[in-house]
């Protein structure tokens, strides 16, 4: 191997590459059968979504307002729907700061796309079909032997070939923690915490149920999902709907879902909310949550906002990232074992 001690050379190897490009064109044939067509929208903008647990890059220029990275090409492509486009998809750089991990990197490759007239369960089942494509291409390819020495190509076609299960949020919760925790409030998901002899982080206040949720599903769910095959989880409280619909069940629930394979979360989908007003409203509540935390505030999407006002079509769209779908299948342990350039080397 040649030496390195610049760190110029990529964290994988070329063969590692050439397979991830075997996947994305698969990928892209899967979407070209089905009809969708490839866009692109700007990555640099003076527009980005206000969410409070994701913090855009900042660019600064001079003699200009604040830009933005895109933490996904939804804001243009959503634009794009409103202007006739049907059923798109896009293949880009996303870039969100404060995420650096073994599941996060700060740039990585993002696969969005939307299909007006769709339901969110008819994207679950789109969904299934291009993972699919893209496990079956890489079990397929000369590479894979050679760079997955803890799976064989059956082991691979075994786990994806089979249909994915879906299962709602409650019941996960119910199958894996023992109880539902849909409508309930602070003190009873405190109480779940501690009979799983869960460590409580000083920063999770008492009043904060979304943190409580999510600490109970990332300890006592999301490791078990995923094991034995692919799995939707689906029906996600309505304080986590982000920009998907509400259902005003017995106990509402947002219309989204998210994939998860051998335990690690490789896309979100969404039953698109397509209601200017409560769209607004969202955002105001997601800057006043980053006002709490700390967070510095973000101008409103005012182009957005107005492509919503003009009518965005019923449609439902998902991203996916593709870093995470390779460590799926290659059963690697880090993105940097599937990404040429992380970023300590880039």
């Amino acid at each position: 191997m040649t030496c390195d001690p610049d760190g110029f050379l990529p964290s994988v190897s070329c063969e590692m590459l050439r397979l991830r490009a075997e996947v994305l064109q698969a990928i892209r044939s899967v979407f070209a059968a089905e009809g969708y067509w490839e866009v692109e929208t700007p990555l640099l903008s003076q527009e980005t979504i206000i969410d409070a647990h994701l913090q855009p890059v900042v660019v600064r220029l001079e003699g200009l307002p604040p830009l933005y990275l895109q933490t996904s090409p939804e804001l243009g492509m959503k634009r794009l729907l409103v202007a006739g486009a049907e059923a798109i998809f896009q293949v880009t750089r996303a870039f969100r700061a404060c995420e650096q991990g073994a599941r996060h990197n700060p740039e990585f490759t993002m696969v969005e796309w939307y299909r007006v007239g769709d339901s969110y369960f008819d994207q679950m089942a789109f969904t299934q079909r291009l993972v699919q494509a893209a496990a079956t291409a890489a079990a397929e390819s000369a590479w894979f032997e050679r760079l997955c020495g803890r799976s064989r190509p059956e082991d691979c076609r075994s786990y994806f070939g089979r249909d994915f299960g879906r299962l709602r949020y409650d019941e996960a919760f119910e199958r894996l923690a023992g109880e539902r925790v849909l409508g309930r409030d602070v003190s009873a998901l405190a109480r779940l915490a501690a009979r799983a002899g869960l460590s409580v982080p000083d920063s999770l206040h008492a009043d904060d149920i979304d943190g409580w949720l999510n600490l109970l599903f990332v300890e006592l769910i999301e490791p078990h999902l995923g094991r034995e095959r692919p799995v939707f989880v689906y029906d996600y409280p309505e304080t986590q709907a982000a920009l998907a619909r509400l259902r005003r069940d017995d106990s509402p629930v947002a219309e989204r879902f998210e994939l998860y394979l051998r335990g690690i979360e490789v896309c979100n989908g969404y039953q698109e909310l397509t209601d200017a007003q409560a769209i607004r409203q969202r955002f105001e509540e997601q800057q006043d949550l980053r006002q709490r935390a700390g967070w510095p505030t973000l101008p409103l999407p005012r182009r957005f906002l107005a492509a919503h006002e003009a009518g965005l079509p019923f449609c439902a769209g998902v991203a996916l990232g593709l870093d995470r779908l390779m460590m799926a299948i290659v059963e690697a342990e880090s993105l940097a074992d599937v990404m040429a350039f992380p970023f300590d080397r880039a």
